[in-house]
């Protein structure tokens, strides 16, 4: 029994420190913290980048003081008012995030379409399905974290 446990203990900690082997594991097709917004990592250049795929509502529901019933979700909260009519899939929303290694992105930004804000950003994977995106103002404790699966 306890030789047993000693061989899941073992494979437990090959497979936590293997998973996150290189910068190209952040890729792929994420489902923000909410669930309503999938979001695709990509690579630009020697950085990494994500865009809205898609969102679990992604025309204006009735009733909506935000935008047209029924019509394509817009980035209405940008600071740019030329930049409002853009649809929100397709919105860029992670950037410039550097792979730092040990499973480590850093120095990106992250924008919140909700408030139209732009927030400094670090990512972390914490498990092959699980990523952790932080935003925040200034250092990282001002900050909030969210986690997105795959």
């Amino acid at each position: 029994m306890k030789i047993l446990m000693l061989i899941a203990g073992i494979a437990l900690v090959l497979t936590t420190t293997c998973y996150a082997a290189g910068g190209d594991d952040v890729l792929g097709v994420w489902n923000n913290g909410e669930k309503d917004a999938k979001i695709e990592i990509v690579k630009c250049g020697d950085k990494y980048c994500g865009k809205i795929v898609s969102l679990k509502t992604p025309n204006y529901p009735e009733g909506s003081k935000d935008g047209v019933p029924g019509t394509p979700k817009l980035d209405h909260n940008n600071p740019d008012p030329k930049l409002r009519k853009n649809p929100v899939i397709g919105l860029e929303i992670v950037k410039g995030f550097a792979y730092a290694g040990d499973g480590k992105w850093v120095d990106g930004k992250v924008y919140d379409p909700k408030n139209g804000k732009t927030y400094s950003g670090k990512m972390t994977l914490i498990s092959p399905n699980q990523l952790n995106l932080r935003g925040f103002i200034g250092i990282s404790l001002l900050g909030r974290t969210t986690t997105w699966t795959r």
